[in-house]
């Protein structure tokens, strides 16, 4: 029998034994508990982007028959393909040839056409805005910076993309915020991608070499140095709100890219999610992925770095995640910083994509496997049966339905009083009880199922 399908089978057939262990462990009723967040977003992003680009210094950096590559990345990032479309078309107008490349390092599976497919799931396509998409892993060495790794000095070698390499001019497009793994001057964003994302595969391998303690130095060195190799007249930055629409847009001049961003990400860490309650017996998220965080679920919402490098945040005794999204492509990343999780969630990972991922970060823990449960009844009784808090008898649960959605969140009995308490949260509706159809999977209050 195929190694993996005995698994499988196995977990399947064990429920029986799980539900003996766990089984009776009640669960607790729920309320919907609306969070309030600052709500500013743009409404014109087509005139956003218009905007940012008439400030000085942008477009009449810009010649005719330049050919501009534009950098885009895999992340889930809100309007795009609106914001790409219109910078396509602005630089069309100031006579430029714009084509897009890939900027996602090892993500796709670390292969052309699996970035080439990531991008066109998020609508990034020449049909949708206007430009080729030009995918390629080759990439040049085109120098070398140092570091200190433990009071060694250690040589980093810089690599970009070929293709954007052999631009006239390359603008990445962004968003900035707090990355999940470090903390730094400048975390996720401009000088992320122009160092990791247009490095590629190979680059992203060797800055992930030393591990991310040493990249609140590394990625600003290395993008010093890129930004001295190639033409970089602006980057296209975004910042969203905690409802992830996109609440600024601004075009950083190459020059002031690391004077500027820095400040964006403080801007960024401002609009940031959160879950308005700590000291949880379980939280249950109902779906991850890449289009979500680079981790799956955010750990700046859930807690659970990977690394001592990123903080402290939310604590849990325990974790459940119940399935992974369509538009991860099989990518599970963030599935091991679960507790539990389902024969659902395990039969949709591809673990090529997952694994290529995980190696070239260097860090394992989130693709490992968790305690997989045969259907999300069984995982969500388990996770607060594994609870040994003073509070496991009255349960302080709370289900999302993915760190992207955090406005109308569910909460158990035991969180009502601290949510009347605070005005930031306010409760909804009636209490009431999931709901699992004769499968045990997880009907009440869902995201669609994929």
């Amino acid at each position: 029998m195929n190694p993996a399908s005995f698994f499988h089978e196995r977990i399947l057939s064990g429920r029986q034994a799980f539900a003996g262990i766990c089984g009776e462990t009640p669960i607790p009723r729920f309320r919907k508990a609306r969070q309030k967040f600052s709500g500013d977003r743009i409404r014109d992003i087509p005139g956003a982007v218009r905007e940012a680009l008439c400030e000085p210094g942008r477009l009449n950096k810009i010649r005719p028959g330049m050919r501009v590559a534009l950098a885009v990345g895999s992340r889930g990032i809100a309007n795009l393909q609106a914001m790409v479309s219109t910078l396509v078309l602005c630089l069309k107008e100031a006579g430029a040839e714009p084509f897009i490349v890939p900027a996602m390092g090892s993500h796709g599976g670390a292969t052309a056409a699996g970035q080439e497919e990531m991008l066109a799931t998020f609508g990034i396509t020449e049909e949708a805005c206007g430009a080729p998409v030009r995918s390629s892993m080759e990439v040049e060495r085109i120098g070398e910076t140092t570091a200190m790794d433990n009071g060694i000095e250690v040589t980093i070698p810089v690599y970009m993309d070929a293709l954007a390499l052999a631009a006239d001019a390359v603008i990445p497009v962004v968003r900035v915020k707090p990355h999940t793994a470090f903390r730094g001057l400048v975390e996720s964003g401009i000088c992320k991608m122009l160092v990791i994302g247009l490095g590629k595969h190979l680059g992203a391998l060797a800055y992930h070499r030393y591990g991310f303690g040493t990249f609140a130095e590394v990625i600003p060195k290395v993008a010093e140095h890129v930004l001295q190799r190639i033409n970089v007249p602006f980057s296209l930055a975004a910042i969203e709100n905690a409802f992830h629409e996109t609440a600024y847009i601004e075009a950083v001049p190459g020059e002031a890219t690391l004077e500027r961003e820095p400040e964006l990400l403080g801007k960024a860490f401002s609009l940031l999610g959160k879950i308005f309650f700590d000291r949880l017996d379980l939280l249950i998220v109902e779906e991850i992925g890449k289009n979500f965080s680079g981790d799956g679920a955010d750990p700046n919402i859930t807690g659970s770095y990977a690394t001592p490098y990123a903080g402290q945040g939310l604590h849990a005794e325990s974790r459940v995640i119940l399935r992974l999204s369509k538009e991860t492509h099989g990518n599970a990343l963030g599935l091991g910083m679960a507790d539990f999780t389902t024969v659902r969630a395990m039969l949709q990972m591809d673990p090529v994509v997952t694994y290529t991922n995980s190696m070239t970060s260097r860090v394992s823990c989130v693709a490992k496997v968790p305690l997989v449960m045969p259907d999300d009844e069984l995982a969500i009784r388990a996770g607060i049966y594994n609870s040994t808090s003073v509070t496991a008898d009255n349960p302080r649960i709370v289900k999302i339905a993915s760190t992207n959605d955090l406005e109308i969140i569910d909460i158990s009995e035991a969180l009502w009083p601290e949510a009347e308490a605070n005005p930031q949260v306010a409760l909804e509706g009636d209490p009431f009880e999931l709901v699992f159809d004769d499968n045990h999977m997880l009907v009440s209050g869902t995201i669609p199922a994929h």
